[in-house]
């Protein structure tokens, strides 16, 4: 049974290629949205149309960044569980890890390393954090021992310490003929 419930390798490398353009572009449109609606001169009017101008022009340029980020991240995903066989978080840590990489070679061999070290230890920061959200989640559905009949019913019920009248308080009376 896989660990993770995620579409198939090919298709998984559009899906996040989208998933991250969307999340890019709806993050740096509200980012970039309110950094220009406080730098703009003052009047609503003129805050508006800054912010506008800004989200127009800059959110699309961070969401292709993301997307090409998401597309790098999922082929060497796809890749390396290929070749390994196995789909298990050492995968993502790897391919965050080369994604940041391979995303700054334009920069030098020093900028890839430090790029590659950030990519794994967000990548690790992520999956551990994951890991152990499901640990804590897990316990809520371990399964738990079972009820005896005195813990039940609070005593009552149980032939050794019950006068069977219901309640624990009630004696037994005497009767005769």
């Amino acid at each position: 049974m896989e660990e993770y419930s995620r579409e198939p390798c090919p298709h998984r490398i559009v899906d996040d290629c989208g998933g991250a353009f969307t999340m890019g572009c709806i993050g740096g449109g509200l980012f970039q949205g309110l950094k220009a609606f406080r730098n703009a001169p003052q009047g609503i009017g003129r805050r508006v149309a800054g912010s506008v101008a800004a989200i127009k022009s800059k959110s699309p340029v961070i969401a292709g960044s993301f997307a090409a980020w998401g597309a790098v991240f999922s082929i060497v995903d796809c890749s390396l569980v290929h070749l390994r066989q196995k789909e298990d978080p050492w995968n993502s840590i790897v391919s965050g890890a080369v994604t940041g990489g391979v995303l700054s070679s334009r920069n030098g061999v020093a900028a890839m390393a430090g790029s590659a070290i950030i990519g794994g230890i967000l990548l690790s920061m992520i999956e551990g954090v994951g890991i152990l959200f499901t640990r804590i989640t897990a316990d809520q559905f371990r399964n738990q021992a079972p009820v005896t009949v005195a813990e039940a019913n609070g005593g009552f019920g149980d032939l050794e310490t019950s006068p069977g009248y219901g309640y624990s308080g009630a004696r037994q009376a005497n009767v005769t003929s």
